[in-house]
């Protein structure tokens, strides 16, 4: 494949292996695709899957997962610890290689616009492809979740992109969109007090005053009883994931919290691993480009 897509569909089942598996099915089943990645927890009740592909493929599969996900899911059930606001409740088109976000863009608004128009559930572009400014944060997008999207649907500046004034019923709402990649980076803490977890989401994020490129919440992973810090980075050079790693370090201190863990969420860039490792070695004039092999090996 010369160009390289991405696509990183997030769907709202993380315990029911018998639908997960079903995607998988579906994900592997398009010419032109390859899955690299899917992750459930069952905490979050959230799926994410890693797959690129050429132009044609990607956007077939995405297609394709959505419809498996609004017939096997039913918004009307689920329960979890993420927000969420549709079955698939967001479809990114990320640039890989030899294709830009303009190419994304173009992309996700072909995908949003069949999805409307075969299944019926509407849509909202966001990041990049955000008909408005104010539908860039997906934070804002999903506020309400599944339970009051019908309601702010009603709102005049909450029309759908495609689609009408109302929610799938069983199958909510999702929103398509085009983005550079981020990075899933959930931290841990050895505290069963999600308002700690909460107050330390709200310092990091960028909508609270925190680090501008990261967004987070505190969630409660209840099948380990603790509190977590869940962000996603969405530029890891911006800010690294070692600084907010070492803040919230800082910041459950004063509640005698320690963390306990960290996990990353689906496939990261490498170089966002390796600026921790230079940062906690305290590497000395490191060149990414010049001293990492697998950069000489893979070209």
């Amino acid at each position: 494949m010369a160009k390289i897509i991405e696509c990183v569909p997030n769907f709202s089942e993380g315990q029911n292996e018998a639908v997960i598996n079903g995607l998988v099915s579906v994900a592997k089943s398009v010419g032109g695709v390859t899955l690299l990645d899917h992750s459930s927890d069952a905490s979050h009740n959230r799926s994410v899957f890693t797959l690129v592909g050429d132009e044609e493929g990607i956007q077939e599969v995405a297609f394709q997962l959505v419809k498996y996900a609004s017939e096997n899911i039913d918004m009307t059930k689920h329960h979890g610890e993420h927000p969420r606001m549709g079955a698939t409740d967001v479809v990114p088109f990320i640039p890989i290689k030899d294709s830009s976000v303009e190419e994304c863009i173009e992309i996700s608004k072909k995908v949003a616009k069949r999805i409307n128009d075969e299944l019926n559930i509407p849509i909202f572009l966001y990041e990049d492809s955000a008909s408005v400014p104010g539908r860039k944060n997906l934070a804002r997008v999903r506020k309400g979740q599944f339970e009051g999207m019908p309601e702010k649907l009603l709102e005049e500046e909450w029309a759908p992109d495609f689609g009408e004034r109302k929610i799938h019923p069983t199958a909510g709402i999702t929103a398509v969109g085009a983005r550079m990649p981020l990075v899933a980076f959930n931290v841990n803490l050895d505290t069963d007090d999600i308002t700690i977890a909460n107050k330390i989401a709200k310092i990091i994020r960028a909508s609270g005053g925190g680090f501008k490129y990261a967004k987070g919440i505190g969630v409660m992973l209840e099948d380990r009883n603790i509190a977590q810090v869940s962000m996603n980075m969405v530029n890891f050079e911006g800010t690294p994931l070692y600084r907010t790693f070492e803040t919230i370090r800082f910041e459950a201190k004063r509640y005698g919290v320690n963390i306990i863990g960290s996990e990353i969420i689906g496939l990261t860039p490498a170089k966002a691993l390796i600026d921790c490792a230079e940062y906690y070695l305290q590497v000395e004039d490191f060149d990414y480009g010049k001293q990492v092999l697998e950069n000489h090996l893979l070209g």
